[in-house]
């Protein structure tokens, strides 16, 4: 049954990613060079720069890769708004409809910040790559829910803090997320660094870090509240290397010394067995535990570990120097 049930999961898988090899023919070349060409346009005249975006494209999916990438190569994240509202949200957060209608009345500061600054939250990312979507006639969606973070809703649903998109192409849906492509914060700074792994990604892999509030927007994928909250954290290298965790399904595990556990991921990308490692920190200094039993076929890869000294770790998978999945493992005595 164990063999069975880990093969069904696996095709299942297989299927979801099959929908982000769906343009794998596309060359999207041309449309970041339009995105480029445009860089620095004003908002002032949003009909004209969708126009200047697609007007030169054959396809719903090219012109909608020239809107994303102009988004996040052109907004700021506006770390300060994004403060504002998840003060005022936790501040009313048994006031639904006293916090609706400050969040109606803040829209309209936020916009006109859109508009003037290029600087805003997930919000205003996902509204202007609707409206723009609209403008191309291509239908687009915001969603809005949960996003999961070292800092967020990593234990339970505390929250809805985030939104993104959801693009109809070729009578198909795809999610994305241009907020978390645009770049990152450190120490309170945005900094700049596109991320295409967050561009028409596979809806498997976007559960590990977005739970929306309409469960339709999962897609086919049948990932729970539990299984969301209680999954190893990843982050956006994740995204960027195309990595789906499988096992151990949880963040937190807990076994006995020697005992041997079973580490597998999937990945649309091709991984070299010498980039992967198991590792853990103790103040800045990294320290790599031991793997065995390397397994790398058809994108589905597998290794163990066995633990030996008792104790609690934060245990890192890494691809490269890229932190990818991360685990708490409590070992007690046998």
């Amino acid at each position: 049954m164990k063999n069975v049930f880990a093969y069904f999961f696996i095709f299942f898988i297989s299927i979801g990613y099959a929908q982000v090899s769906d343009f794998n023919t596309v060359n999207f070349t041309r449309a970041d060079n339009i995105a480029k060409l445009n860089e620095g346009y004003s908002l002032e005249n949003l009909p004209l720069l969708a126009h200047n975006l697609t007007y030169n494209l054959p396809t719903d999916v090219e012109k909608f890769r020239a809107i994303y990438t102009w988004v996040c190569n052109n907004i700021k994240s506006d770390i300060r708004q994004d403060d504002i509202v998840t003060n005022k949200r936790k501040k009313l957060k048994n006031d639904s409809i006293a916090y609706i209608k400050w969040n109606n009345e803040y829209k309209k500061i936020a916009f006109k910040k859109l508009l003037k600054h290029k600087k805003t939250m997930c919000t205003g990312y996902a509204y202007l790559i609707k409206e723009l979507c609209f403008l191309a006639n291509i239908e687009c969606k915001i969603i809005d829910g949960y996003g999961r973070t070292v800092n967020s809703n990593v234990d339970a649903l505390d929250m809805a803090n985030h939104s993104w998109n959801a693009v109809k192409l070729n009578n198909k849906w795809y999610l994305c997320d241009a907020t978390w492509s645009s770049g990152y914060s450190s120490n309170r700074i945005f900094i700049k660094d596109y991320n295409d792994g967050y561009f028409l990604t596979d809806p498997v892999l976007f559960a590990k870090n977005h739970y929306p509030l309409d469960k339709k927007w999962l897609l086919y994928n049948t990932t729970t509240e539990m299984d969301f909250v209680t999954s190893p954290l990843v982050y956006g290298e994740t995204f960027e290397h195309k990595i789906i965790p499988i096992s151990p399904q949880q963040m937190s595990v807990k076994t006995k010394i020697n005992s041997e556990i079973d580490f597998s991921f999937k990945t649309l990308q091709e991984t070299d067995n010498n980039t992967i490692s198991l590792v853990y920190y103790l103040g800045t200094k990294e320290y790599a535990f031991s793997i065995y039993d390397v397994k790398n076929e058809n994108g589905f890869v597998e290794f163990k570990n066995k633990f030996t000294k008792k104790g609690s770790y934060d245990v890192h998978l890494k691809i490269g120097n890229d932190v990818v999945a991360t685990y708490t493992i409590m070992i007690t005595k046998s």
